[in-house]
């Protein structure tokens, strides 16, 4: 692996971070680990009859820590979700209202918008992100481009001028540090980021997948340990102010197992089942390096560790079947994967260790959302949410500590990748479309094309496989969720508070006639 990947300089660090904040010893730690497309049977303490990938770090830190099996994306693809894991906010309620960035795309996060490490930030916290980003960065034109970075071209090497800065990346947003890439690991450029700056020239056109600018020493397949090791770095770097009263935050993006699927050599052929199966447990096993440098710097007893995923599991090319034909099931028990409106697209694994607080091996059927971690944090701090911020997160630090919650997430609303609703309360949930409203089978046009009702209503306690769609037998509560939804978009949030306004109209419902 090339030096600059393995090398951080005392320098960047002195001016990244600073140890002025007043100490607050009793705050934890936070690691939140974010797996991209690591579905909801990928993780055998999920999964534990049809779970054939190995998984033995997840597993592990679940055993010390909090399952929670009814844990959701706001979106079943990714760039909104990373929207509302950082603001609290739902994504459907800016221009994200279907599809995802690209790696040139400009920010979807206002600078004037509360996130969550901006949150940690006022309270003393130190910062960093590592990895994966795609929420958009504007990127500096070369003079005389023409480049226009709202659309889904991809520019030439001369339309960016890579020597100048970055603006308006995680380091605008609350992250005193940031390492990683700009968007998924096939979507150009094919280059390292830290802070405001590429690390390498891009002087080359790669593809994996999508073609694009790339620097010559980047490859995908060091991207995994990359992200792994200066995670590590950052812990190394963080520990001795954590012990002194300054905790830290550190969100780790990670670019595995989406696709390219690039298990590194040692990992190849490591599960017997597929390279798919590999990439999964080259990613466990990056996450129990990362839990292991919390383990030597003696952090683990005040770190809260999340870990999850972006969304569900995400079929390259098709593996799925061949997955299954070994027993595998990466949805587990539930309909679909990635970019669906059912819960294979958007429930995830999620996994909370806080071993002075929460006793271990314990799980919870609470619904949460990814948007929740706002609320969390705030609770945690016992700084109250803006009004103008948070708009749709709802604190479960209540489950985590053990103690009774009546304030449990009323509703929950998630969205699909072609931009389908829908909003889930208590046992049950109601779909605005007729299909997948995603890449699985019955996609919207075939299930109207097949008269399939527009709405589909599921009891998940009965039938979490979303077979019985009871929309007719129960007209009373399909009315009860879309008012509900309804009310929820026009009030601009879903949470108590003061009425906020969405940035663009919304709409809830797919025509027959689309």
């Amino acid at each position: 692996m090339n030096t600059f990947l393995k090398v951080m300089t005392v320098c960047v660090f002195a001016n990244a971070f600073n140890s002025s904040a007043v100490a607050q010893p009793s705050r934890p730690n936070i690691v939140y680990i974010l797996a991209d497309d690591l579905g909801y049977g990928d993780v055998q303490a999920f999964n534990p009859k049809n779970g054939k990938i190995k998984t033995p770090n997840l597993d592990r830190l679940a055993t010390q820590g909090m399952m929670f099996r009814d844990a959701h994306s706001g979106s079943s693809v990714c760039s909104p979700t990373r929207y509302g894991l950082l603001t609290g906010r739902y994504s459907w309620r800016t221009r994200m209202q279907s599809g995802v960035l690209n790696g040139f795309s400009p920010p979807l996060i206002p600078r004037d918008r509360l996130t969550v490490p901006a949150l940690l930030k006022q309270h003393g916290y130190a910062t960093a992100c590592v990895g994966k980003w795609h929420l958009g960065m504007d990127w500096p034109k070369s003079p005389g481009s023409s480049f226009d970075p709202s659309g889904k071209v991809v520019p030439a090497l001369s339309d960016i001028d890579w020597k100048s800065t970055i603006s308006n990346g995680p380091t605008s947003l609350g992250f005193d540090y940031y390492f990683g890439i700009s968007a998924s690991l096939d979507m150009p450029p094919y280059v390292f980021i830290e802070n405001d700056k590429v690390t390498s020239l891009p002087t080359t056109e790669k593809k994996w997948i999508r073609s694009g600018p790339a620097a010559v020493d980047f490859e995908a397949i060091d991207v995994l340990p990359a992200l792994t090791n200066r995670s590590i770095e950052l812990i190394d770097r963080f520990s001795k102010d954590a012990h002194s009263g300054k905790p830290f935050f550190l969100y780790l993006a990670l670019a595995s197992p989406h696709t390219p699927v690039l298990p590194t050599k040692e990992w190849q052929g490591k599960s017997g089942l597929s390279d798919y199966a590999d990439f999964v447990m080259q990613t466990d096993a990056a996450i129990g390096d990362v839990l292991a440098r919390l383990d030597k710097n003696q952090l683990t007893e005040n770190t809260l560790v999340i870990v999850t995923s972006d969304n569900g599991f995400a079929p390259p090319g098709d593996p799925q079947n061949e997955l299954r034909k070994s027993g595998h099931l990466p949805s587990g028990p539930f309909r679909g994967s990635k970019a669906d409106i059912f819960e294979g697209g958007h429930r995830v694994p999620f996994i909370v260790r806080w071993p002075s607080k929460i006793p271990s091996g314990t799980i919870s059927d609470r619904t949460i959302c990814h948007t929740d971690l706002m609320a969390t944090c705030s609770e945690l701090l016992n700084s109250p949410v803006p009004d103008n911020a948070g708009e749709d997160s709802v604190s479960f630090l209540p489950a985590l500590l053990g103690k009774f919650d009546a304030a449990n997430r009323p509703t929950i609303v998630n969205h699909s990748s072609i931009g389908r609703f829908a909003v889930r309360e208590g046992v049950w949930k109601l779909s605005l479309c007729p299909g997948s409203g995603g890449w699985a089978s019955p996609k919207d046009e075939e299930a109207i094309r097949l008269g399939l009702p527009q709405l589909q209503l599921y009891d998940l306690a009965k039938d979490p496989a979303e077979v019985t769609n009871l929309q007719a037998t129960h007209p009373e509560i399909v009315s009860r969720l879309k008012a509900r939804l309804r009310t929820e978009i026009a009030n601009g949030r879903s949470t108590p508070g003061t009425k906020q306004f969405n940035d663009v109209p919304v709409h809830i419902e797919a025509l027959a006639s689309e």
